[in-house]
């Protein structure tokens, strides 16, 4: 980003949608508005030739969508950041477009000051997520993100931790009062659960989640 003016390249398959963007842009001494796509194809010309600050992405465009144009973006103009303005609120769409590449997600609706100071926000480098979807956002994290440590058992997590801890299969048993079969049956299911293959991995994870220090 230049030090004192943001160079902005507007995406959006309607034409008085741009329009209204370049008004609201134009007024503003800090933002410059340095090209026009109708389609994800022309973004990505766009971007390899004018190399913008941000590019104020539209999620549905013909040919080559939102969500496809961002993902490829990085190879083309690493620098360039995505602000995605849409008419979509389900987290489903605010989800894939973020996992792709984009640093916010405001909506069409938003007032003109909104969509300013977001723009400044992901030209610095933060992210921006409208209010008016970030409590679905948060919704639909916690429907779709699972703890890996959820999918053991209480024994399972005992088991972990001692292993963790450096323990043998013996030493586990006899703690927990178990068969070493039965900790060796444990052990291949904790690893099997968590995708991963060597003890040294079930002592990286264990430290990571706090487990053991």
């Amino acid at each position: 980003m230049s030090d004192t003016v943001i160079k902005v390249l507007l995406a959006d398959d309607h034409t008085i949608v741009r329009q209204g963007l370049k008004l609201i842009l134009s007024s503003r001494p800090d933002l410059q508005v340095v090209g026009e796509a109708e389609n994800g194809r022309q973004v990505l010309d766009l971007a390899a030739k004018l190399k913008p600050d941000v590019i104020l992405m539209d999620v549905a465009m013909p040919e080559l969508n939102g969500i496809e144009a961002t993902r490829r973006l990085h190879e083309i103009s690493p620098r360039t950041k995505v602000l995605v303005l849409s008419m979509h609120k389900e987290a489903v769409y605010v989800r894939e477009i973020l996992k792709a590449g984009a640093r916010g997600y405001i909506l069409k609706d938003a007032i003109d000051t909104e969509l300013v100071s977001a723009i400044q926000a992901v030209a610095r480098g933060d992210g921006y997520i409208s209010p008016a979807i970030s409590g679905a956002l948060l919704s639909d994290y916690r429907e779709n993100v699972t703890d890996p440590l959820d999918l053991l058992s209480t024994r399972e997590r005992e088991v972990l931790q001692l292993i963790a801890e450096g323990k043998t299969n013996k030493e586990i048993a006899t703690r927990l009062n178990l068969s070493v079969y039965t900790v060796d049956s444990h052990r291949g299911r904790v690893m099997e659960k968590l995708n991963l293959h060597s003890a040294g991995e079930l002592v990286r994870f264990a430290m990571k989640r706090g487990l053991v220090e």
